[in-house]
């Protein structure tokens, strides 16, 4: 978190003076009564702020540079990991982490979207925009987990696929449309969990699986809000208006039938306690993981493309 600008949405400033008067007590005061009570007001206004977040509000908390990653997410859920590297075709994209970790004695294969903190990470790490060398380094470490019988967990989190010339010229169509058939097809146990954004194809590409759960801040939509509004209204101004309109929050996704379950974040959101969204996040993905190791693996593709097939559709009014 070190050298990170601390990003202060409109909607948290209500907590700044009980931050500033929490600031305030010495370490050897924060045992008293009147430190509990601040700590419990500030919950509790938090839960209230958190609670009723418009569907914009929700797209700038899942954008947050403070809100976990992919790897604080690794470390968080997983006992050990190890990262692997490189595509075998072109080279390594740094926006696409992943590799074999160890969950309560299991081997699983993790994939994942991963963002920066500070713009020196961030250009790193392309904003969390996978080139196709990215995806089909995701390919590579599913058909790794599908040779030795590892279930695949991958964490979504990036406002779309990288939309460059050189990207193009590589074949990032190509890539995700690869990804969408070989993960239907794969003969292993998949939970996709979007932490973030979740944004289009570049989403789509690591997001096929038997089991979608979303963080209760997270959004998942076919385009940016931005994006949106400029296409139907030319004008980027209205991207709130967009947003509330596009159906893109874990609730919206669960009603649709897409999102198989909502993670609840702490009040304040992810960003207010890491420790106890990675508790709550983990629990969820052992649960899964327990029912899927006991369906035949024949049989996890025909399950798999009927939950695809059930998804609803939604009718503007």
């Amino acid at each position: 978190m070190d050298n990170v600008q601390t990003k202060l949405l409109e909607f948290e400033k209500p907590l700044i003076k009980i931050d500033k008067q929490l600031e305030e007590f010495a370490s050897e005061n924060k045992d008293s009564d009147e430190y509990k009570k601040l700590v419990k007001k500030r919950e509790a206004l938090a839960k209230k702020i958190f609670s009723n977040l418009t569907s914009w509000q929700k797209v700038q908390l899942a954008r947050h540079p403070n809100r976990p990653h992919t790897l604080d997410f690794v470390k968080g859920i997983f006992d050990t990991y190890e990262e692997f590297y490189g595509d075998r075709y072109f080279g390594d994209d740094k926006a696409i982490v992943g590799g074999p970790a160890k969950l309560a004695g299991d081997t699983v294969i993790f994939v994942g979207n991963q963002k920066g903190r500070g713009t020196k990470e961030n250009i790193k790490r392309n904003f969390g925009m996978a080139h196709p060398e990215g995806y089909r380094k995701a390919l590579r470490m599913m058909k790794l987990a599908e040779k030795f019988s590892f279930p695949v967990i991958t964490f979504i989190d990036t406002p779309g696929a990288y939309p460059g010339v050189k990207a193009e010229e590589r074949g990032q169509a190509e890539a995700i449309a690869t990804n969408l058939k070989e993960m239907m097809m794969l003969k292993v146990p998949i939970i996709v969990v979007i932490i973030g954004e979740g944004g289009s194809g570049g989403a789509l590409g690591i997001g096929v699986g038997d089991r979608i759960l979303m963080l209760q801040n997270a959004v998942y939509f076919v385009c940016t809000p931005e994006a949106c509004s400029s296409i139907l209204w030319k004008d980027p101004s209205m991207a709130e208006t967009a947003a509330d309109n596009m159906k893109l929050t874990a609730e919206d996704l669960k009603e649709l039938d897409i999102a198989d379950e909502i993670i609840e974040e702490p009040a304040g959101s992810a960003l207010s306690d890491y420790n106890r969204t990675f508790s709550n996040l983990k629990k969820r993905i052992t649960h899964h993981l327990g029912v899927l190791k006991r369906t035949n693996s024949e049989n996890i593709f025909q399950q798999r493309y009927e939950k695809f097939r059930g998804i609803k559709f939604y009718k503007y009014e």
